[in-house]
């Protein structure tokens, strides 16, 4: 028996192989739920960033504010009419009032920072994904003109063909006409004989 040679696929022609008219070269970007992520970043966070979080979120509250409104009020009231043990200016109400508010003022802009790590995940989020999409637009582009070149290529190597086998381009760009068809419709003249009539569409 005699074995059949294998053929190489470097000895093929070129129209015989497999050929790819773009290679896409995808963006390493891959979009991600900025919500999971900071959620994620909250749960591992340390004891003293989830108490900022925390009282952030308390002082920040409305609920908070007339809470706070009503304790002053109240206190004002009872020592201007019951009790009279903090009189105007209220020195005591102020130092209860002030002394707090240096401590406060920085737990508060600590976890403001931490919440405010949410909005620079999604602008970094955001600004990735933009850049994603601009650098896709411009594969599709390429692609596009990859195809637009080989429809190109492959019009010139037909044209040619038909040149050489002495078929004239021009029959292919005719548009072929519909012909039209006949109905014969029967009609009476006026001695009352029937005819027919032709009409076409």
């Amino acid at each position: 028996m005699s074995e059949t040679p294998q053929t190489d696929a470097s000895t093929k022609p070129r129209w015989h192989q497999a050929r790819t008219l773009f290679h896409n070269s995808p963006h390493p970007h891959q979009p991600q739920n900025v919500n999971l992520l900071f959620e994620a970043e909250k749960a591992a966070g340390s004891v003293n960033q989830k108490v900022a979080v925390w009282m952030t979120k308390l002082f920040q509250a409305m609920s908070t504010f007339w809470v706070i409104m009503a304790w002053i009020v109240l206190w004002i009231i009872a020592n201007a009419t019951i009790v009279h043990f903090d009189r105007l200016p209220w020195p005591l109400l102020l130092a209860l009032a002030s002394v707090p508010q240096l401590p406060l003022m920085i737990v508060i802009m600590v976890g403001q920072g931490l919440l405010g790590r949410q909005q620079e995940l999604q602008a970094t989020e955001q600004y990735n994904t933009t850049i994603k999409t601009y650098h896709d637009i411009e594969e599709v582009m390429n692609h596009l003109k990859a195809q637009d070149e080989e429809i190109v290529r492959q019009t010139h190597m037909i044209m040619h063909l038909l040149q050489a086998n002495g078929i004239p381009p021009e029959q292919f760009l005719t548009v072929p006409t519909v012909p039209t068809q006949t109905a014969s419709t029967p009609a009476s003249d006026n001695n009352g004989h029937s005819t027919t009539v032709e009409t076409s569409h």
